[in-house]
């Protein structure tokens, strides 16, 4: 018999009792999945990171703008791509009809940082002060190649939507650190590219694990605060009166999404207090708030970077952070210039935040997008764009038990081909479960007769970039 077998076992029992144990049996049995009590019980590796911060560049920001300067383009501005280097890669719908695809050097300059070397545009005027802090990957790859399936394949493993997402995974396999928030906490700024909601959902899994989404502004969590009229004690009275009558329809149909129902109003009940002061950030240090480039009560990506920090402190076990905007087919010589200087300044306080409260050691903190740009141009103008490619990108990633100041991977002279050390992006998968001390073939869910899992059957742990 299985761990998780065994698990829906007791459950099952624990269900099918409930008459007869009363109040407290069933107490046990929603506290299976209460605070720090996830279907692992434990981690089965020596974990190096306790929570993630997830910061998406939805759109897929350009690895020869930000991160794979190559200088060598330049002789070829203009010329066809050959057709050694292009292969058979499959091309969008919105370059295969343009005939000519010719090279386009980036038009920005790069500069050389830190005691890793690590190279990047010189518009990141904060990020060269962690050169020696991440690890560059650039050889990362992946199979969609449109943005939608791209998102859903890098978050849940599958490029069709249904299956359970990265932070539903944690939030089944290690339970929650803090019973009065999420497991799961979505974050979102800009604008573009759409961010729909099954990027944080549940799939398959138990409801409880889906992400929950903070607004920006009124409610943090839509309707959280008490109706007009309402007192927070016939809140909490109401709420007790709707599980009593939950809780008699579990023990007729012991569905476990009774469970989660019940769940989810103790949890919105308990976050009524938690939530809205750990959303008010015009409490920090005036300090703070300078680095991370904060205005109280304006959104923004900086106010997201600075809420997951507080979210990591309070005990939230993945925090997800989409910064829309990045999908440059045009105009990317300027566009890229406004992305950087959005994200720059908050990204690299945030690890300077996590270093100096003593936390980045067991935070790790992801940084890139869904894919990479092209090395040839969408458009020939001052304006021109880079289209979507799969084959290769850049991504970074720090604390949590990743090596610093290191670059793994490399790319060819164009950009376009894996060159070192290719990382697909279930290896992705399976060193990020790894670092939280989870085995990614352990990790298993039984749907419709078979066992899932987040790497498929794929996946294996990129060693090299392991502290």
């Amino acid at each position: 018999m299985t761990e998780h077998q065994d698990h829906q076992t007791r459950r099952t029992f624990l269900g099918r009792t409930s008459c007869g144990l009363g109040a407290a049996a069933f107490a046990q049995l929603f506290a299976e999945n209460s605070a720090g009590n996830g279907v692992l019980g434990s981690p089965s590796l020596p974990p190096k990171a306790k929570r993630i911060i997830y910061l998406h560049m939805s759109g897929g920001p350009s690895q020869l703008e930000t991160f794979d300067p190559k200088p060598g383009l330049k002789e070829w501005d203009g010329k066809p791509l050959p057709d050694s280097v292009r292969g058979n890669q499959r091309l969008t719908t919105m370059t295969s009809g343009q005939g000519k695809i010719n090279v386009m050097a980036s038009q920005h300059q790069f500069g050389t940082y830190g005691q890793s070397g690590l190279s990047m545009n010189v518009l990141f005027k904060e990020m060269p002060k962690i050169a020696d802090d991440i690890c560059m990957i650039r050889s990362l790859h992946t199979e969609p190649i449109n943005h939608d399936p791209a998102v859903t394949f890098l978050q849940t493993g599958s490029a069709l939507s249904g299956r359970p997402s990265m932070g539903s995974w944690l939030s089944y396999g290690l339970g929650s650190a803090n019973e009065n928030l999420p497991a799961f906490v979505v974050l979102l700024s800009g604008g573009g590219q759409p961010v729909p909601s099954r990027y944080w959902h549940n799939g398959f899994l138990p409801s409880r694990h889906q992400g929950v989404k903070f607004q920006a502004a009124g409610d943090p969590v839509l309707f959280l605060s008490n109706p007009k009229g309402m007192t927070k004690e016939n809140r909490g009275k109401t709420i007790d009166r709707i599980n009593a009558f939950n809780r008699l329809k579990h023990e007729h149909v012991r569905d476990p999404e009774i469970e989660a129902r019940i769940d989810a109003f103790q949890l919105a009940y308990r976050m009524q207090s938690s939530v809205p002061e750990l959303m008010d950030i015009s409490k920090e240090p005036k300090s703070v708030l300078e680095n991370y480039g904060v205005q109280p009560g304006k959104p923004s990506f900086a106010a997201n970077c600075l809420l997951a920090r507080r979210l990591a402190e309070s005990g939230v076990r993945f925090i997800q952070l989409y910064d829309r905007g990045w999908d440059h087919h045009d105009g990317i010589t300027g566009a890229i210039k406004g992305k950087i200087n959005t994200v720059d300044k908050a990204s690299t306080a945030l690890i300077h935040d996590l270093k100096a409260r003593g936390m980045l050691d067991d935070t790790l903190v992801i940084w890139g997008g869904e894919f990479g740009r092209t090395t040839y141009a969408q458009t020939r103008n001052k304006n021109f764009g880079r289209d979507h490619h799969p084959a290769c990108f850049s991504m970074w990633m720090a604390g949590g038990g990743i090596k610093p100041g290191m670059i793994h991977g490399a790319t060819d002279e164009f950009g376009y081909n894996i060159t070192k050390d290719p990382v697909h992006v279930h290896d992705l998968q399976a060193t990020i479960l790894h670092l939280l001390g989870i085995d990614h073939k352990a990790l298993t869910y039984r749907f419709k007769g078979r066992d899932f899992r987040l790497t498929d059957v794929h996946g294996k742990v990129v060693s090299e970039i392991l502290a």
